[in-house]
């Protein structure tokens, strides 16, 4: 880990849970970001230490400074679930399932999801279309359903980071957030995705999407990736007793050759790890992008271990457009990456057809 001293010049936006700031490091601004809970908040003309990895290894996603604890953090809270467990910043958490949760018997009597739909995606960019076809009927009409987003820990820890989040809450397209594994900042907290699955259904969900957080490992490896987690999701949701809606990574705009057409992440997840049968979710494409992508979901096992569905939910993008919320991935919006978005619009509308 590389450590630098920084001044704060400017505190670009701040919430209990997060600050976005600017500082200056050798000389130059550059952009941080600082956790209250662990360092405490930050003032302007005060001086930081600051993690500068990310950023001196030239990362994307989580390619920014952030702030070390050299103060109190947060107040201890409830709980007594630790998070970051056997690290410097462990913490304690009221976790939804342990003894002190008002909800600890209704989960220790929690049998089954009854049938209940859960999307499962893995880019944390595409739970707007996801959610927004979820939310929305084709003729425009909102959907009265309860949406739960719950966040794995195969990127992004904290829920704190997620720009789209906040802007997905405050528009409806999700109603609560629960944060599992190591992920933390949820509205609630689960030990994991089992729990946190049963959690959803307590709390009355209709419908759940699973999705890492901003960010993914990768390596240009079959295994080396935490995109398998959503192989991983689909056998937790059979386990349930859910129906998994999963939706293929898809891009015609990724100069990558192994993200070309449906990711071989997607193969790898959907084709090796998934043991219980799911339904892929499919955009309407043209004839050739159609072709290609049945194509390689044959050759990768998918087509054979799932039910593949085609889905029309291009309605949403200017649904999302009209509310303010962006739709970008690895740097490219929606004109370039319409089949990837058009993906997760799908996942939602197959997950509401299963509702009815």
């Amino acid at each position: 880990m590389n450590r630098k001293r920084g001044l704060v010049l400017e505190v670009l936006s701040t919430s209990p849970e997060l600050q976005e700031l600017l500082v200056e490091v050798d000389g130059e601004k550059q952009r941080a970001y600082n956790y209250p809970l662990f360092a405490g908040p930050v003032e302007v003309g005060q001086e930081v230490l600051l993690n500068t990895t990310a950023v001196e290894l030239g990362l994307g996603t989580g390619g920014r400074h952030f702030v070390l604890p050299t103060s109190p953090g947060g107040k201890l809270g409830a709980g007594h679930i630790m998070k970051l467990r056997y690290t410097p910043i462990q913490f304690n958490a009221l976790s939804v399932e342990e003894e002190d949760s008002p909800y600890h018997s209704q989960l220790a009597a929690f049998e089954t999801l009854a049938g209940m739909p859960v999307v499962v995606a893995t880019l944390h960019s595409l739970l707007p279309t996801i959610t927004a076809a979820l939310r929305f009927k084709p003729s425009g009409q909102r959907r009265e359903i309860l949406i739960a987003y719950l966040m794995i820990d195969g990127a992004a820890l904290p829920l704190a980071l997620s720009r789209l989040v906040p802007q997905l809450k405050k528009t409806g397209l999700i109603d609560f957030t629960i944060t599992c594994g190591q992920a933390f900042g949820g509205d609630y907290e689960a030990v994991n995705l089992y729990s946190g699955l049963a959690a959803a259904k307590v709390l009355g969900a209709d419908v759940a999407v699973v999705a890492m957080g901003p960010g993914i490992v990768g390596t240009g490896t079959k295994w080396g990736t935490t995109a398998v987690q959503q192989g991983e999701a689909v056998n937790t949701v059979s386990v349930l007793g859910g129906r998994a809606v999963a939706v293929p990574r898809l891009s015609f705009a990724d100069p990558r050759p192994r993200h070309r057409g449906v990711s071989h992440h997607t193969l790898t997840a959907l084709g090796r790890v998934a043991l219980a049968p799911a339904i892929v979710a499919l955009p309407q494409l043209s004839e050739n992008q159609l072709s290609l992508v049945k194509r390689q979901l044959v050759q990768g096992k998918v087509a054979q271990r799932h039910l593949l569905e085609i889905a029309d939910a291009s309605y949403v993008l200017p649904i999302l457009k009209d509310l303010g919320i962006p739709l970008s991935t690895m740097g490219r919006g929606a004109e370039e990456e319409r089949a990837f978005f058009l993906a997760g619009a799908a996942g939602g509308a197959v997950a509401s057809s299963l509702l009815a």
